[in-house]
């Protein structure tokens, strides 16, 4: 089993001790128990402040720096930082079970002030807990009644009192009707909300700002506009000063790089001389190779000191018979493998060896014997399962290594992990490999003439050491046989090995130091600690020191520090045979702190100070530098004491005024004997240092990797670097190796390391070492919070610089004020001592963490997942705000001086087209029999029930296909006049009054509406309430009838019965309805007269809806309107049936549901589209069974149709869908085209016939029903790329598809016949150029006559219908349509052979957010989001007081929400340049959607500000 952390957990985590009982006893019934405030405060200080030793890790350690952090965090305390603490529902902690209802810090004063941060996690108030028992975050409990109120009371609650405080009722300050009272799990029935109780035209300019300001019906004490403001007054704060002027928009280049420094330090040395290591010495009788040394050992020495290794129970493990059991396999590895006579190994082959750490005499044999038969040894980790760490890469290295054979031993064997029927799992990304167990009984002995061939040392590799990069991927680096003999001589020069002593070794054997100490050419005797005895008894290297007199050790920081953890036990040991403890890893900065408590501890025990020799080695330069034992009594050498500043910049300056940010090195001694080094820059051309200047170390040296096997281009870069001069000259011939280490030499040519370059991270220019980063966040006590010390820092590229992430593990008990707490003060921290942002901090459950095999953390697969939002952490902190610098700087908008003709002139000049273009003259319309006889539409219906009085005009479909109703041209008629004669009998309406229809989709609604026409009254066409969501669908309702000042309601019996019921009452006041008339059974009465209008400027209906900012419009529609607005519809679409799947409520649907048939007498096939709910191929089915060439739907139907039956083309064919009868299908909207889904839809139905040149939009707006609509004749509609950056300058630069940062956009249809368009300045009201985004203004016959306001604000209605161009044409009258666009003329020509000029629109100017300056679109953030995580089901975005707010809606499980917090903020950084302000996570039909399918985010805004969306999560980014 692999181990779970650093360190051994001391008992007192095992199992529960006395005093561990008591404590938790006490945290548990702490709620409970009544204190005065006084004694529980100290109580609870005092039980927290002290923890076992065991949880710290020290390898980190240093107490200077502890206390430079403590200083650091005291400075920022008086700045007094409070950062808003994240919201989370209680069900996403992720926790032990036991700890996670124990309150935190259960103190009952609530007037500190972390009371206001403690309200965080809202609880509602439970009913059922008895007063005394409810401690205040008790339970998962979450509020049932959906109601505003509920949540706002529980979060008033302070955290000492027990009881609720009494509700505040809420009925003075009206919240907006609640949106999330839906059943979460599906998205709730489509509601049309509008925002404000107040229902007025606004205009267009003060519509967002009085938005903004007064949020609208939010109670003030909610408690996310607290957080947000706690946030903004955060980010007030004075940022680190900016390093000169950052960035110049030139809207070309985004980013600039920031101007270095003019303070920053600078290198001042001369040029560094390379550095020599002493002359390898001579030995007379030094063995030609290294399986040579074997065989003489083998042969004159039998049994005398072989390695021997400890198993867990501290018995030996002799291996004596090395060299016998080798020269064995290795006969068999060459002659026994195949069948007869036939070998698969041949010399030079690579072979895996898998073995596990306890194993190491079973390792040499392996080693040994490959050596003896010239196979190549390729030593791995043994893998566990499926998903290790990085198990992938490994499959990487034995492929780039051409791996086809596996030696390992058979318990290992049965270990691995296999498949159902035994075989070895094929692990992914691995070779095909066969598998040898190398136990001596399967070994065959050679026969008496058979002696393995042991030739002279060559450059041929003896054996592939792997390493894995920065990135994760795993290379093997191939030493020779020359080198691996001369680095076994070197250190036995410099580390002095005599024949016969003896060395504790607790390293890998497999790899590095353990295995080049261990080799048998020193000829001292190995005694391997395996890492998993280390874990039972973390002593035992200790223990065997002074049992065996061993005169060396080699070991890491780590094994230092769990010896001094565990060193109370032992009283007799003794060190004092040690002549040298060789710290494997000195080259961490932070081992000087280690070796210093070690020596503390164990001097006592005979360890002398002298002994201690950090060395540096790298997998590619092997052992770089080693500190040679000391003369007893001679001084220790000296420390370097580096300014962090200065080291950030590559450069060398002792530290002497702040203490603070300054990092204590010791130095790895001096360089190998016959090796030649210099330190050279570690990016660009390897140019030499100058001696005050950090850089990589590079060695020459016989003793050294000789490249990276299978892959000669990284070799090249590694293996072969020629140093050059400050002029670019090569200082020599000879080739170096970089070793991955940076550091300096320092006097008396010691070597000094100061990081890794894998743990560099480059931010902003500087220099960042991880191992400090980690030393600073472990200073922060993190004993509460860190669980065994396991921290991992990496840098992610986000926006052009890298940006420094940190991950830790949390303590299964750490509570969330805890961890947030620590979280904010390591940001502090890290920022006065290393002067760098932290992009992101993020905890994760502990051991969760992808782990090293040897229990570290493993720092590419941590990022991997980070960046993949695979992590899963349970607290996270992003500060975006604060460090990411390089933003561009926010536009200024040029002063409105120019005036617009001097930009139509300017345009002219520049040869550019004035926007505008118009669809064809409306000549032809005198032409036409009908219009000429009939002004009215009542007339043509009265015509076409005498004329043709059975033909079906409606047909009515229900969810099964099936027409339930059907109505024919007399039918029709007969029901208008009942409904008619009804109207003027029961309601007594006079003619002109409101009359409000109030059904479902059907054709009872077309009857109510020619019922009013012939009654002469007004209809008012409204959707019904939802029977299941009353309380969020009737406040609508009621609105508009009071704001049409309707005199009667014609509505059936259902729904009569809902308007008077006692669900109804609770939201509205239904004493107060106007008449409500139901026209299900009506008596058989002719009204006495139909009604004539006396002119065709006459007001014939109104058309009510909600905007998707939550305006309610009423505009009134004139009956010369009605008439040409079907004719222009059926004008393009002549044939006999056409069906419909819309909602009939408002816009063009209405008249296409109707009034088209009516007026032109083809038949339609009418669906409604909630009966798609239950039957989703309703509508496909349908186009199949009636033949249909021409069917128009709406967005919500498309997406419908291709989320839920996308998969299921093949279902469909064989129910016989055919869909090659359509001609077009036109999809009704009031926004951008969803280019995308019109796509899929075509691609996916493309199977059953549907013709791709099928699907197009319709354009239209509350001013105009119909401005563009895609006609069957007339060119396909037409696609253009343009560039994101412009346009948000409010720019139309076209760029080729596949561009960086391009949108595509689809033509909105074919402009309509009579329409003119033309493209104005909403500042200015000047017409703008065709290369410019502006409103779109039409000038049409059809356009509305303004709106129905009961203020009768004229000022708006001109403003919106009758507004004239500044400059140009400034007769003309033009309605503004409230929407971007642009117009640009195509290649392709239209009907008449003209060039053809397309509409495009961008999106609503109402819906616009501005930041920085910069006019964006929430569609093109909510699409990046969209894609930044498959959980995210639906985005939305709003900003208010200047943050970018994002809502995502969670598709997956809990656990992925706070995985979405960082890839959100990422993907709207890169791609829109904008810092997100908060993240909301909600569960999935939280975003209110509309009748239309359009997101209301105004709506989403409000019910955010009054916290009622139930969030998962809140992140409030810094």
């Amino acid at each position: 089993k692999r181990s779970t952390g650093l360190r051994p957990s001391p008992s007192a985590h095992s199992d529960i001790t006395q005093k561990g009982y008591e404590k938790k006893r006490a945290k548990l019934l702490a709620p409970y128990i009544v204190q005065s405030p006084g004694k529980q405060q100290k109580k609870s200080h005092f039980t927290k402040s002290h923890r076992g030793g065991g949880t710290r890790d020290d390898r980190y350690r240093s107490d200077v720096h502890t206390e430079a952090v403590q200083a650091a965090l005291a400075k920022h305390k008086e700045e007094k930082m409070a950062l808003p603490m994240p919201t989370k529902r209680r069900s996403t902690y992720v926790q032990s079970p036991i700890q996670t209802r124990t309150p935190p810090d259960s103190s009952s004063g609530s007037e500190d002030e972390t009371s206001a941060r403690r309200q965080s996690s809202v609880v509602a108030p439970q009913s059922l807990v008895s007063p005394t028992l409810q401690s205040p975050d008790s339970g998962n409990s979450r509020s049932t009644q959906g109601s505003s109120t509920s949540s706002s009371a529980s979060s008033t609650l302070s955290h000492g009192d027990t009881k609720p405080q009494p509700q505040t009722s809420s009925e003075n300050n009206v919240p907006p009707p609640d949106v999330t009272a839906v059943a979460h799990a599906a998205r709730g029935p489509r509601v049309d909300l509008p925002s404000t109780a107040v229902v007025r035209g606004m205009t267009r300019g003060q519509s967002r700002s009085s938005m903004i300001e007064t949020a609208d019906g939010v109670p003030v004490s909610s408690r996310v506009s607290t957080k947000i403001q706690q946030l903004l007054m955060t980010l007030k704060r004075p940022k680190r000063p900016p390093l000169s002027e950052f960035f110049t928009d030139d809207s070309e280049e985004i980013v600039e790089v920031p101007r270095p420094d003019p303070n920053m330090p600078k290198p001042e040395g001369r040029q560094i001389i390379p550095v020599k290591g002493e002359p390898l010495g001579v030995v007379s009788n030094w063995p030609p190779a290294l399986q040579a040394a074997l065989a003489r050992w083998g042969a004159t020495h039998g049994k005398s000191h072989p390695p021997t290794a400890l198993d867990r129970n501290h018995t030996f493990c002799l291996t004596g018979k090395l060299w016998s059991r080798s020269v064995k396999l290795a006969y068999t590895l060459l002659n026994k493998l195949g069948a007869k006579n036939e070998q698969i190994l041949k010399p030079g082959d690579r072979v895996a060896l898998v073995y596990p750490n306890s194993d190491p005499g079973m390792f040499w044999v392996a080693f040994y014997g490959c050596l003896l038969a010239e196979v190549i040894p390729v030593p791995i980790e043994v893998p566990l399962s499926r998903k290790d760490a990085g198990i992938s890469q490994v499959g990487f290295l034995l492929g780039s290594c051409g791996v086809a054979l596996a030696l390992t031993s058979e318990i290992c064997l049965k270990g691995l992990p296999k498949t159902p029927t035994g075989e070895i799992l094929q692990f992914k990304g691995w070779p095909r490999m066969k598998w040898v167990v190398t136990d001596s009984k399967y070994l065959t002995k050679p026969s008496k003439d058979w002696q393995p061939h042991v030739p002279t040392a060559n450059t041929e590799p003896a054996y592939i050491e792997y390493k894995a990069s920065k990135e994760g991927t795993v290379v093997g680096v191939a030493v020779s046989k020359v080198a691996m003999l001369t680095h076994c001589q070197a250190l036995t020069q410099a580390c002095n090995y005599c024949e016969g002593e003896t060395l504790v070794n607790v390293l890998d054997f497999k790899k590095d130091m353990g295995l080049w100490h261990g080799a048998v050419m020193n000829r001292i005797h190995t005694i391997s600690v395996p890492y998993a005895v280390m874990k039972a008894c973390p002593l035992s290297w200790v223990q065997r020191v002074h049992i065996h007199k061993a005169r060396a050790a080699l070991v890491k920081c780590r094994d230092l520090h769990w010896a001094m953890m565990a060193h109370r036990d032992q009283r007799d040991t003794s060190l004092a045979s040690l002549r040298m403890l060789i710290v494997a890893d000195g080259a961490n900065p932070w081992s000087v702190s280690s070796c210093d408590a070690f020596l503390n501890v164990f001097q006592s025990h005979g360890l002398k100070p002298e002994v201690i020799c950090p060395c540096a080695t790298s997998p590619e330069a092997m052992t770089v530098a080693i500190r040679r034992p000391g003369v007893p009594g001679a001084p220790l050498p000296a420390r370097a004491i580096l300014s962090m500043g200065g080291l950030s910049y590559g450069v060398i300056r002792v530290n002497t005024e702040d203490k603070n940010s300054a990092l204590t090195v010791q130095d790895v001694g001096h360089v190998m004997p016959g090796a030649l080094m210099c330190i050279v820059r570690p990016d660009g051309p390897p140019q030499l240092c100058k001696t005050d200047e950090i850089g990589e170390i590079v060695i020459n040296s016989r003793a050294g990797g000789n490249m990276y096997y299978g892959l000669p281009g990284l070799t090249k870069n590694t293996f072969e670097v020629i140093p050059v001069n400050s002029n670019g000259v090569p200082i020599g011939e000879i080739p170096f190796v970089r070793s991955g280490l940076l550091g300096f030499v320092g006097p008396g040519s010691l070597v000094f390391v100061v990081g890794k370059i894998e743990g560099l991270l480059m931010v902003s220019g500087r220099r960042h070492n991880a191992d400090d980063l980690v030393a600073t966040a472990l200073a922060v006590e993190p004993v509460k919070t860190v669980y065994r010390g396991r921290i991992a820092v990496f840098s992610v590229t986000v926006f052009y610089d890298e940006r420094v992430v940190i991950v830790a593990e949390q303590r299964p008990d750490a509570g969330e004020e805890d961890s947030f707490q620590w979280m904010s003060r390591v940001l502090q921290a890290i920022d006065s001592i290393h002067q760098v942002g932290l992009y992101c901090l993020a905890l994760v459950p502990a051991n969760t963490l992808p782990k090293t095999p040897l229990g570290g953390i493993h720092i590419s697969d941590t990022k991997h997942f980070f960046l993949d939002g695979s992590l899963h952490p349970c607290n996270i902190l992003m500060c975006p705000h604060t460090c990411v610098t390089n933003l561009p700087k926010p536009r200024q908008k040029q002063p409105v001086g120019v005036g617009p003709a001097s930009v139509l002139v300017g345009n002219l000049v520049a040869g550019k087209r004035i926007a505008q273009a118009a669809g064809r003259e409306l000549g032809m319309i005198e032409d036409q029999d009908l219009i000429r006889k009939h002004q009215y539409l009542t007339e043509a219906l009265q015509w076409r029930a005498q004329t043709d009085p059975d033909h079906v005009l409606f047909v009515l479909l229900n969810a099964k296909g099936v027409a339930t109703s059907t109505a024919s041209c007399v039918q029709l008629h007969k029901r208008a006049e009942k409904i008619a004669a009804a109207l003027t009998e029961k309601g007594s309406i006079n003619t002109g009054e409101n009359v409000v229809l109030l059904y479902p989709p059907g054709i009872d609604l077309i009857a109510a509406f020619y019922g009013c026409l012939y009654a002469g009254c007004v209809p008012v066409n409204v959707r019904p309430p939802h029977p299941q969501n009353l309380a969020a669908t009737l406040p609508t309702v009621r609105m508009i009838i009071d704001v049409s000042k309707a005199a009667c309601i014609l509505t059936t019996q259902n729904l009569m019965r809902i308007l008077r019921s006692k669900e109804a009452a609770a939201s509205v006041n239904i004493k107060t309805w106007p008449t409500i008339i139901d026209t299900d059974d009506l008596p058989r009465r002719r009204p006495p007269h139909i009604y004539k209008p006396p002119t065709a400027e006459m007001i014939a209906y109104i058309d009510f809806s909600v905007s998707t900012t939550g305006m309610l419009t009423g505009v009134k529609v004139r009956h010369s309107v009605v008439l040409i607005t079907p004719w222009l519809c059926c004008e393009l679409y002549s044939s006999r049936q056409i069906a419909i799947c819309l909602d009939p409520y408002c816009g063009l649907g209405f008249v296409l549901w109707c009034l088209a048939s009516v007026y032109s007498g083809h038949q339609s096939v009418l669906i409604p589209p909630f009966e798609l709910e239950s039957c989703l191929s309703l509508w496909l089915s349908t186009l199949t069974q009636y033949r249909i060439r021409d069917t128009f739907c709406s967005y919500s139907v498309m997406e419908l149709c291709t989320k839920g039956l996308g998969t299921q083309t093949d279902m469909l064919k064989a129910r016989g869908v055919n869909l090659s009868c359509v001609r077009s299908c036109v999809v009704l909207a009031e926004e951008r085209p969803r280019l995308s889904l019109a796509h899929s839809f075509s691609k996916l139905f493309k199977d059953v016939g549907l013709s791709p040149r099928a699907v197009s939009t319709a354009f239209g707006s509350r001013v105009n029903m119909a401005i563009c609509l895609q006609g069957t004749t007339g060119p396909d509609p037409c696609t253009v790329y343009v560039d994101m950056k412009s346009l948000r300058h409010d720019r139309v630069r076209l760029v080729e598809r596949g561009a960086p940062q391009s949108l595509p956009l689809m033509e909105s249809g074919k402009i309509l016949p009579g329409v003119r368009v033309i493209i104005v300045n909403p500042e200015t009201r000047g017409p703008l150029g065709d290369s410019h985004l502006g409103e779109i203004w039409v000038n049409s016959p059809h356009t509305a006559s303004g709106y129905y306001t009961i203020y009768g604000e004229e000022s708006l209605q001109a403003d919106h219908f009758n507004t004239k161009l500044s400059f140009g044409d400034p007769e003309t009258l033009w309605a503004r349509t409230g929407f971007l666009g642009f117009v640009k003329r195509t290649e392709l020509l239209d009907a008449s052979g003209d060039r053809h000029d397309a509409l495009f629109v961008v999106g609503s100017l109402d819906e616009t957010l501005e930041l920085r300056g910069l006019r964006y679109h929430p569609i093109d953030i909510e699409t990046s989001v969209s894609r930044a995580h498959r959980s995210i089901a639906e985005s939305a975005v709003f900003t208010w007081t200047n943050l970018l707010v994002v809502v995502s809606e969670l598709g997956g499980s809990e656990q992925d929400a706070l995985d979405l917090v960082p890839l959100i903020t990422n993907v709207v950084l890169e791609e829109h340049h904008l810092i997100v302000g908060v993240v909301v996570i909600v569960d999935p039909g939280v975003i209110p959607i509309n009748s239309r399918g359009e997101k209301q985010r105004m709506h989403l805004r409000d019910s955010f500000l009054a916290d009622q969306l139930d969030p998962i999560y809140v992140a409030y980014n810094m």
